[in-house]
């Protein structure tokens, strides 16, 4: 069984409490450059797009892609994550920013209302695109709306913990040396920018899309990682349905045993739970 990583297990290690030339012309539609993430597309089929998570690559979708035939994957990889050079995302926000320019790709590859999927970091770009109204059908996997939660917390409680953690990653040397040594035993996360990460945690921790998850349009289903032990998984299957409760229709969907990276850990399962999402399309 692949190592499974588990959310407690990421917080207490440090930084990543969220962890979970690659450019490519678009189908369809006019070229598409971007200094703040690149896009590569597999398969053929109906239009899907997949979004990795905190400092992950496009790889982390490899058998996601090689099980389920028929359809076009487009795999987007965030610069500064897994080894693309951070351009754009080396300083500022990053997350408002991501979700544009993936909106952006969207319409530049003439997409119509794609199945959307995402993971960590990603389920919280993928809710935001869907917000924007552009998914047409919308899977979430192992993120809650308030990103903060993950670990127990709020945005209003974590914000400064964020900022704080942030300056320390990337403003001392101390941190610096401390964050790739993290990141080499997450997988496919070497080769990730210390100061895109520390962006990263920074919003995420200030997110709470919450309020907003009614407005989602259309179907949306959550795929969320659960351990072996039945306490912690009711305790957080209680939060992932009350996190949920407004979104009309959602459907929740425990997989595990797993720690957070569900595709790694239960790949059969999980490659089931997509397979019949996106058939159900």
């Amino acid at each position: 069984m692949n190592r499974m990583i588990n959310r407690r297990t990421v917080l207490h290690s440090g930084a990543a409490f969220l962890l979970a030339g690659c450019l490519a012309a678009p189908a369809t539609g006019a070229p598409f450059a971007s200094r703040r993430i690149a896009v590569t597309t597999r398969g053929k089929g109906r239009d899907v797009v997949l979004i990795a998570g905190l400092a992950s690559g496009p790889g982390l979708w490899n058998g996601v892609v090689q099980a389920i035939p028929g359809y076009r994957w487009h795999l987007v990889h965030v610069r500064g994550f897994a080894g693309l050079a951070a351009e754009a995302n080396a300083s500022g926000p990053l997350v408002e920013p991501l979700a544009e320019e993936i909106a952006r790709y969207i319409r530049t590859a003439g997409l119509v209302r794609p199945a959307i999927v995402g993971h960590s970091m990603g389920g919280t770009l993928a809710m935001m695109l869907a917000l924007k109204g552009l998914a047409g059908r919308l899977m979430v996997v192992d993120m809650l709306p308030e990103g903060a939660a993950m670990v127990g917390g709020t945005a209003q409680g974590m914000g400064f913990l964020a900022d704080q953690l942030s300056q320390y990653l990337t403003g001392t040397k101390a941190g610096r040396a401390y964050l790739p040594q993290i990141l080499a035993d997450t997988p496919g996360a070497r080769g990730s920018d210390p100061d895109v990460i520390a962006s990263a945690l920074r919003d995420l921790a200030n997110i709470d899309l919450g309020p907003q998850v009614p407005r989602i349009a259309g179907p949306m289903e959550v795929v969320y990682a659960v351990g072996a032990d039945a306490a912690q998984a009711g305790a957080i299957t209680r939060n992932f349905r009350a996190a949920y409760a407004g979104k009309t229709g959602v459907k929740l969907t425990a997989i595990g045993p797993s720690g957070h990276v569900i595709m790694a850990d239960q790949p059969t399962r999980f490659n089931a739970a997509l397979a019949a999402f996106l058939k159900a399309a």
